[in-house]
């Protein structure tokens, strides 16, 4: 299993929104989203490329960071990583990301998610591409807003039929920020034809149809880089 995994490239594609829209209220990505799967895949012996929308920084929810000593343990090993933290200051933008370079596509969350993941169609684009190609795509929180707009080969929203999750409509007015965003998430999979799950608000829940893995919220960062795992080892395919 170490010598397959030690073949793994997965790509992590990160918010580049610092503001909630057009406000001037702070937000990025969720750092515990991105530390921990990134330490579970580095730990097993996989290869971890960070983009982003726009490339360079990559802005961090100022929520999603206390003091050191105060975080999870993920991060605090990330703010102490000087590779992971370069990486960080310095991602890919979507335009120098050849896809078949890699196996799995990573999207962690943060509400910086809702607003420029859904917007891109170059990440459309590309997430479409991974598919057609075989890749696992996952997804956790808010991070499958950049699900939203992708078609599978047939041109079907990717998310139809498919059992999915994401940060819920209740999670989201549980958080105060059901009328910031510029959709609720949990309402979008639902219409497009997503077979959306969840379970009680913020706690841990991750879904694999296959090869698209997605989870529920920050809690689910750990089981949706498990699952992500479990489907690039052979897991079901469709």
């Amino acid at each position: 299993m170490t010598e397959l995994i030690s073949q793994i490239k997965i790509l992590f594609i990160l918010t580049s929104a610092s503001t909630m829209g057009v406000s001037d209220k702070p937000t990025g990505l969720w750092f515990e989203e991105l530390a921990t799967p990134y330490y579970a895949f580095l730990d097993t012996g996989a290869s971890v490329t960070l983009a982003s929308i726009a490339g360079g920084p990559a802005p961090i929810d100022p929520r999603s960071v206390k003091p050191k000593g105060e975080n999870e343990a993920s991060v605090d090993r990330f703010l102490g990583d000087e590779a992971a933290s370069k990486a960080l200051t310095e991602t890919l933008p979507l335009s120098a990301i050849d896809i078949s370079q890699y196996d799995a596509v990573f999207l962690p969350g943060g509400h910086g998610t809702m607003w420029d993941l859904p917007e891109s169609a170059e990440l459309a684009a590309l997430l479409g591409k991974a598919w057609a190609q075989g890749k696992v795509v996952a997804a956790v929180c808010h991070g499958p807003a950049g699900l939203v707009n992708v078609m599978d080969e047939t041109g079907t929203p990717l998310v139809k039929g498919r059992r999915v999750t994401g940060f819920s409509d209740s999670e989201e007015r549980g958080a105060g920020l059901d009328e910031a965003v510029p959709f609720l998430l949990e309402t979008r999979l639902r219409e497009l034809g997503g077979c959306y799950e969840s379970i009680a608000d913020f706690q841990p829940f991750a879904i694999a149809d296959g090869r698209l893995v997605t989870g529920q919220n920050p809690a689910s960062s750990a089981p949706t880089a498990k699952l992500t795992l479990e489907a690039l080892n052979g897991g079901e395919t469709r």
